[in-house]
Order: C-alpha cells, then sequence, then structure tokens
C-alpha cells in the first residue's frame, strides 16, 4: 500500500508536536488528521477509521491511557495500529501503556528520519498482521513451512518442536507487535495449563539459537517483539 493511502491520526495537545508530525508525514504523502485531545481523538477516529494513531500520553480531560482504552473497545478499529509519542521513558509509563493496548512506544524529542522509520515499521506491522494462512511464509531470511512443521533460517533448515514452532509462528504472524506474556501463554500454552514466565523464556533463548538474535526483541517488564531484521 502506497504511504498516500495510509490514514494516520495525530494526537496531541501541543500543537507544536502537531506541526512538526503533520509536515513530515504529509511530505512522505500520508493522509494525516489530527486531534488536540482524547476526546476529540475518539470521534475522529471513528469517523476516519486510520491505520496509525499516534498518541501523546500526557493530555487534559483525557490522558493518552484511557484513550488507548476506549480506541480499543470500538470494533471497527481493533486492528488499528496504536504508538505511544510521549517524553516519559519510564518503563513504567511504557508497561502501563502495552497494557491499554499499543502497539509501540516512540519517546520524543525525536528526528523526523527516525520517525519516519518508525512510521514505516508500524505500517508493516499492519500488514503483517493480516497475512494469509499460506503454507509458506518468509520474513527476512527465514522460511517457514506450516504443513512440514520446517523452518529455513538462511542455508540452514531444521524442525522444531511443536511449542517452539507455534511460538515462532504466532511472534511471525504478528511481526512488530508487541506482544505480552500473558499473551504468548494463552495462546500457545492455553489459559487452562500453569506454566512460570521461565518457560518463554527457554522457548525464546532456543529459537535465538536457532534463527539468531536478531529476530526477536525483548520489551523490558513486558513481553516480546518479532522484526524483520
Amino acid at each position: 500500500m502506497k504511504a498516500d493511502k495510509f490514514k494516520i491520526l495525530l494526537v496531541d495537545d501541543d500543537p507544536d508536536i502537531i506541526e512538526f508530525l503533520s509536515y513530515n508525514l504529509d511530505k512522505e504523502g500520508y493522509n494525516v488528521y489530527s486531534a488536540h485531545n482524547g476526546i476529540n481523538a475518539l470521534k475522529i477516529a471513528k469517523d476516519k477509521k486510520p491505520h496509525l494513531i499516534i498518541l501523546d500520553v500526557m493530555m487534559p480531560e483525557m490522558d493518552g491511557i484511557e484513550t488507548c482504552n476506549e480506541l480499543r473497545k470500538i470494533k471497527s478499529l481493533e486492528d488499528t495500529v496504536i504508538t505511544f509519542l510521549t517524553a516519559r521513558g519510564e518503563d513504567y509509563s511504557q508497561i502501563v501503556g502495552f497494557e491499554a493496548g499499543a502497539d509501540d512506544y516512540i519517546v520524543k524529542p525525536i528526528k523526523p528520519k527516525v520517525l519516519l522509520s518508525r512510521v514505516k515499521a508500524l505500517l508493516r506491522r499492519k500488514r503483517s498482521s493480516e497475512i494469509e494462512i499460506n503454507e509458506i511464509i518468509q520474513v527476512g531470511d527465514i522460511i517457514i513451512d506450516r504443513d512440514k512443521h520446517l523452518v529455513r533460517s538462511g542455508k540452514e533448515k531444521f524442525s522444531l518442536p511443536k511449542k517452539e514452532f507455534e511460538l515462532l509462528l504466532f511472534l511471525v504472524t504478528n511481526k512488530d507487535r508487541v506482544l505480552s506474556r500473558d499473551q504468548i501463554l494463552s495462546k500457545i500454552w492455553g489459559d487452562d495449563i500453569i506454566v512460570g514466565d521461565r518457560t518463554i523464556d527457554v522457548h525464546i533463548r532456543k529459537l535465538r539459537e536457532k534463527i539468531g538474535n536478531d529476530y526477536i526483541k525483548t520489551i523490558k517488564g513486558f513481553g516480546y517483539k518479532f522484526e524483520e531484521s
């Protein structure tokens, strides 16, 4: 999808930030909308159905966390990518944002080239979330054969144990999306089976040993994200 087909909603109470973001995104051909508070953001989001929402955390009336929670309740926006843009970089703030349903977190100030790079990555996440259920999936140097349960990484080909394969497939089909430990446990092991966080860590370590360390990123205190290297 071309840049001018993507709709981006900017939400920030600082007009200078809105102007900076709008200028750089407009220049790249994106369709850009803006709101100065969470209440207006909800109205615009329902009407425009943006592909990506860049959302400030610290806002009057309705802060970004509450706004994100409300956005995630709207059925027509369930596939919309949401990233927080904030000057706060504490782990706690990031974790609260992810728990509210955010897909990523950008700390400001941010340089234009970095901003555009992050936006492109987030919109790839939008496309990859709709990956068809094909027998063969390729991401970077990794090729996954769903039917044969085989994985090729570069020149190496190997068969993965069932849980490792399911975990890798879950991460890949949610490429560029931050997945919490609870989401991973529920999807791979089920809600009725009690396993500890250490179980996930061990499986992630084994996957990294086979496909390399560049693909699976650790989000401290929250979970993991698969990125194309």
